[in-house]
């Protein structure tokens, strides 16, 4: 959700709790003052039924008016002074209807009597006056929360405009293009901030991979030359003379130990690489073809160990890097292999949406290492990066990989997404 949108909702949904406590809290305070100024005309009332009995020695005559009522009565029994408000309802003479009113009974004195005195005035008005102060209390709600909801939506995208040109552009950045983040012109203090710190933090980081590039250049330059030299110097030494068998044996070992230096060191300059995204041949890859043709490369394998090799290939084009496409197959087909047993089996299927490569095996304990650096089985005359590499190749295309074992088989599995 955006943050925009995230606002919007709480800003909304607080202001109509709001405005909903303030209008139940407005309409009890506008009926309880109309209610006083009712009891207060009551009160009125009452105050000249007394002076007039006063006066006069005598009651008033009852009187019946559209908006009040004014009857008497005997006391049942003892009653002493009594004085209440209360709502109730008469009828309108005019309308001949029900309507609501409020009274007040209370008692005068006449000639040593106790009469009860029943004052009733019409609420209608006031519930009228109520009603009209409540929609107006609603329709300026409604107006206030359209009004919130349209600023909201444009005025706050209008400023939240800078700082997603910003976040498209980063999201476009690529160092190895060595393009500028171009700045968004703001007035905001913040957007500007963060202008300067994205372009701050794309010269560090174009910076970093210029020194990276030229590290990886020059340490894989630096470390051939003496490999290469070695190399050389065995195959000098290996032509001037003959050994002896324990003599043929070290050189044999020493020859095997600069190889594997070689693959080691050509192993860790393809995952620097890979991660640092700076292999760039990125083409349509025609997947069933080059599975094919490495099946055909590893073919004498295959018969040499006796694998029983089968195939399901469906069409399937990708757009990679079709050097990294060849170096994944080939660790994966060759750790198929090395890993197998005489007579085993291998299982290549290709779909729309996956690439498994199965083979069968010894059981292993590494399940939750497989990935890993240097991550192998003891029996293993490999070095442990194959399978490490095939996975930064699948993170850097956004391909997902997986491996799993049941029983002797094992299956690796990539989702092509």
């Amino acid at each position: 959700m955006k943050l925009s949108s995230r606002y919007n909702r709480v800003n909304i949904i607080t202001s109509i709790i709001v405005l909903i406590i303030t209008g139940i809290i407005y309409y009890l305070v506008i009926h309880l003052i109309l209610t006083n100024k009712l009891d207060k005309d009551l009160a009125v009332e009452e105050n000249e039924i007394r002076q007039y009995t006063h006066t006069y020695k005598k009651l008033p005559l009852p009187a019946t008016y559209l908006d009040q009522q004014v009857s008497y009565s005997n006391p049942e029994g003892d009653t002493t002074d009594i004085r209440e408000f209360s709502y109730t309802t008469y009828l309108n003479p005019k309308e001949k209807e029900q309507e609501p009113g409020r009274s007040l009974v209370t008692t005068v004195n006449l000639n040593g009597k106790t009469v009860i005195v029943t004052i009733t005035k019409s609420r209608v008005e006031s519930e009228d006056l109520v009603r009209i102060i409540l929609m107006i209390t609603l329709g300026i709600t409604v107006l206030l929360l359209v009004s919130l909801l349209l600023i909201n939506r444009f005025v706050l995208n209008r400023l939240w405009k800078p700082f997603y040109a910003v976040l498209n552009r980063m999201k476009a950045f690529e160092v190895t293009r060595m393009d500028n983040i171009k700045e968004e012109p703001t007035r905001i203090d913040e957007f500007n901030e963060l202008n300067k710190s994205v372009n701050a933090m794309a010269e560090k980081v174009k910076q970093d991979y210029k020194e990276l590039k030229s590290f990886t250049d020059n340490a894989s330059h630096e470390m051939m030359t003496p490999l290469a030299i070695i190399n050389s110097k065995l195959d000098s030494l290996l032509q001037t003379e003959s050994f002896t068998e324990q003599q043929g044996a070290l050189l044999e070992d020493i020859y095997q130990a600069t190889g594997r230096l070689s693959r080691l060191h050509q192993s860790l300059l393809l995952l620097a690489k890979i991660e640092n995204n700076l292999i760039s041949d990125v083409q349509e890859v025609d997947l069933k073809e080059m599975i094919e043709a490495k099946i055909r490369q590893f073919q004498e394998l295959f018969e040499r160990d006796g694998l029983i090799v089968e195939v399901k290939l469906l069409e399937r084009k990708l757009t990679m890097s079709r050097y990294l496409a060849d170096i994944l197959l080939n660790n994966l087909i060759s750790n198929a292999v090395r890993h197998n047993i005489n007579g085993g089996k291998i299982l290549l299927e290709l779909t729309a949406q996956k690439l498994v490569v199965c083979n069968t095996g010894k059981k292993l304990n590494i399940q939750n290492r497989m990935f890993d650096r240097f991550s192998k089985s003891t029996e293993s005359e490999g070095m442990g990066l194959g399978l490490a590499i095939s996975k930064q190749i699948c993170n850097l295309h956004g391909f997902g990989i997986a491996y799993k074992q049941d029983d002797h088989l094992h299956f690796f599995t990539i989702y092509l997404g």
